[in-house]
């Protein structure tokens, strides 16, 4: 009996040191040297169904900049439009619709809607809208216009992100004001020349954010365009709700890694030192018995 208590206590001393050293341990760091991390996207099939646009009306005719452009679309993809196959905007499609407001051309507009999923894939074309822009400003040239490469951009939170655009037309010099979407002030941005130039923005909280441009000339034409920028991560509502159930969560995690080892450690072992007790005290009492020797 006295052999049995005392191979348990050594079991459970064990665990316990066991335990301990595990609590104490650092977390370890992720990628360790030697480590392989594997990326990537799981191939799926392209968005089959176009989106639709209901606003504009086919054949309306618009005086004055930006014109609304909404209609219906799948959930979750991003939205393009497209004036006389020039992009135009872009914004995010939620709950089975969007709306969002672009520019024109002097004369004939032929506009049409496509959407991507998250692997850049397209839909095919929505149906044709035309529409006129009857310009009331007279210009010497072409009317200013302000385009872009990019659709959509991301980067961290907390991190720089830079957006390409490109002006031209219209009468130098220009005026840049841009709505990060984000409740922040205005950019503001004056650029002598037409070309190529960059905004630049830093996101406090991931989420998806709609930016809005608006590029002026010395003639008080103006041009817009509309963008979808995403701080990665999971969206988050709010700075104090995303800052508790961080906490939360980590003081959860922390818990299970400190005492919830050795409780399930402990569920194992005991058991398996009583066991293991009680077969040496039996194999003890019949080596005894082919003895001769009375074991009590």
């Amino acid at each position: 009996m006295k052999r049995r208590l005392l191979l348990c206590l050594v079991l459970v001393s064990s665990v316990f040191i066991a335990a301990e050293a595990l609590a104490a341990a650092p977390p370890a760091t992720n990628p360790q040297n030697g480590g392989i991390g594997v990326g990537g996207r799981i191939p799926s099939s392209a968005p089959n169904q176009a989106p639709t646009i209901t606003t504009p009306a086919n054949g309306a005719s618009f005086t004055t900049l930006p014109i609304r452009v909404a209609g219906l679309c799948n959930s979750s993809y991003l939205v393009e439009i497209f004036k006389n196959n020039v992009f135009s905007g872009s914004t995010q499609c939620a709950n089975s619709s969007y709306s969002l407001q672009i520019d024109l051309f002097s004369g004939k507009n032929d506009l049409v809607a496509k959407q991507f999923d998250d692997l850049n894939q397209g839909s095919p074309d929505s149906s044709m809208v035309s529409v006129n822009f009857n310009d009331q400003i007279a210009a010497s040239g072409p009317r200013i216009s302000l385009t872009t490469a990019y659709a959509k951009r991301g980067a961290d939170p907390n991190a720089e992100l830079s957006w390409p655009l490109t002006l031209s037309g219209g009468t130098q010099p220009y005026a840049v004001e841009v709505d990060w979407g984000d409740g922040s002030d205005s950019q503001l941005l004056s650029e002598k020349f037409a070309g190529d130039f960059n905004i630049s923005h830093t996101y406090q909280q991931s989420g998806s954010y709609n930016v809005t441009i608006k590029a002026s000339d010395a003639s008080e034409q103006a041009a817009f365009l509309q963008v979808v920028a995403i701080a990665n991560g999971k969206p988050q509502q709010s700075t104090s709700t995303s800052s508790g159930s961080a906490s939360s969560s980590s003081n959860n995690s922390t818990a299970a890694q400190v005492y919830w080892p050795p409780i399930v450690v402990l569920a194992v072992i005991v058991p398996a030192a009583f066991w293991l007790g009680s077969r040496h005290q039996m194999s003890s009492i019949k080596s005894k018995l082919r003895q001769g020797n009375h074991p009590f």
